[in-house]
């Protein structure tokens, strides 16, 4: 059997089956478990994953093809002009997010190294163009290798803080392959406070600070014109990450279904905490730069003490430091929407917009639509779909500066790199050990693995 063989049985694979058949499996091949009476010594040699079964898992994770504006442009009972144009992409994604914002990055662990997976458009033909070949070269053009080797922390600092409990002894071992996810809030933040804005102005809310006692988010002059109601109040801090979060989460689950489907062991779990993980300044001398993604550290100011109960005193200089972007040789991989990326916020609220609406930006692009929409569709929908208002760019701007002035970084209340703090690892199974102690241990799925794929 070859590896072709193997991809033309995981694209028949039934969806209710592999569902309903998803189970976490721990224990990958050449694992020893130490568990009393259930104790097991593996007489397998670890074993990778092929590149071909990596690159399903990739594949899994990017852009499948172009997604659809289906929303109104207009308020059928006052025929109110409905902003309707919030998509940060048009790329489709295996998993849906916040106004398309797609700020989930992978990361990938394997014996040969540690690597940063590339956004990549869509390509042509979608799965029925799937071959072996193209799997793997997509594959490979999505990989930055950052390390040679399998990122972990030092020997003999296998424990919390960087693992959890028991998971130290099954994760992260030789032959396993780990996908972890990061996601960019900060673009999103920016273009979903636009959207909240344009809510009808007896709706549209008025933003305050719950770190710095309710007060006004720099909306003074909005709330006093009539343009914010006063009366419906959001805090930061309830805004917070704009559910932006939740598509890390919908990937790696895809992640765990294509794993079953093809018969691999998966198993999502706490990984090295991601402070740790991502050079965070508090655990840089104790664990290494790891990822090394830039950082920011807010100068401490008096009122900061109230705001953040933190003390201008040196064991607490890093407790509001957050991860902005990560740079690789001279390369941006990821790059937050603050400084120090630009001078001010007010510079990437404007690359947001430019992004969208500038000469280069999704919404200026006709033949973008054109292969969205038949007909003369993409024309119209281009002609008739409204924008935002310069009245809802100039509050957010403010909204934006008082965040960084205020907090002394971008956002405030949360994040501008999120890390979950999970990573999905995938394995071949160690099949002898889920057929001594388990009576539904592997699927027919996991037992034919071996003579479909090797």
């Amino acid at each position: 059997m070859s590896d072709s063989e193997g991809l033309a049985d995981f694209l028949q694979q039934p969806l209710a089956k592999t569902l309903w058949g998803r189970r976490t499996h721990r224990v990958s091949r050449g694992s020893s478990v130490t568990a009393g009476s259930m104790s097991y010594v593996s007489e397998n040699a670890r074993e990778p994953l092929s590149p071909l079964e990596e690159a399903i898992l990739i594949a899994s994770t990017g852009a499948s093809g172009m997604t659809m504006p289906d929303r109104p442009f207009a308020d059928p009972d006052t025929g109110e002009t409905i902003m309707s144009k919030p998509n940060l992409t048009m790329d489709g994604r295996t998993a849906g997010s916040p106004d398309n914002a797609q700020g989930t990055y992978f990361f990938l662990i394997n014996d040969e190294g540690t690597y940063f997976l590339r956004h990549l458009p869509s390509a042509e033909g979608g799965v029925d163009a799937w071959t072996p070949e193209n799997l793997i070269a997509r594959a490979e053009e999505s990989k930055v290798q950052l390390l040679d080797h399998r990122i972990d922390v030092p020997e003999g600092m296998r424990d919390f803080p960087a693992y959890l409990d028991s998971n130290r002894f099954l994760s992260n071992l030789p032959g396993t392959t780990i996908l972890f996810p990061v996601v960019d809030l900060s673009h999103q933040y920016i273009n979903g406070l636009m959207y909240l804005l344009t809510q009808p102005g007896k709706a549209r809310p008025t933003i305050v600070d719950d770190r710095n006692f309710y007060r006004l988010a720099g909306v003074k002059k909005w709330v006093d014109s009539g343009f914010l109601n006063p009366d419906i109040k959001i805090p930061l801090g309830v805004i917070q990450q704009m559910r932006t979060q939740l598509e890390a989460t919908l990937l790696t689950q895809n992640i765990f279904l294509v794993a079953e489907a093809m018969g691999l062991g998966a198993w999502i779990h706490g990984a090295i905490s991601p402070p740790v993980l991502m050079g965070d300044p508090k655990f840089r001398d104790t664990y290494g730069k790891l990822l090394d993604f830039d950082h920011v550290t807010p100068p401490w100011k008096f009122l900061d003490f109230f705001r953040w109960a933190t003390l201008p005193i040196r064991q607490m200089k890093h407790v509001r430091s957050h991860a902005v972007g990560l740079r690789h040789k001279g390369e941006t991989l990821i790059k937050g929407m603050c400084p120090p990326y630009y001078d001010t916020m007010s510079e990437a609220v404007d690359e947001v917009i430019a992004d969208k609406f500038g000469p280069d930006g999704i919404y200026k692009d006709t033949d973008l639509f054109r292969r969205i929409y038949k007909d003369d569709y993409g024309d119209r929908y281009l002609d008739e779909a409204a924008e935002y208002g310069g009245e809802v760019i100039e509050c957010t701007r403010a909204i934006c500066e008082y965040i960084y002035e205020t907090h002394g970084r971008f956002p405030a209340h949360c994040e501008a790199i999120h890390a979950p703090g999970i990573w999905i690892q995938v394995h071949l199974l160690e099949n002898e050990y889920y057929d001594r102690f388990f009576e539904d241990g592997m699927r027919d799925v996991h037992r034919d693995h071996d003579a479909l794929w090797r």
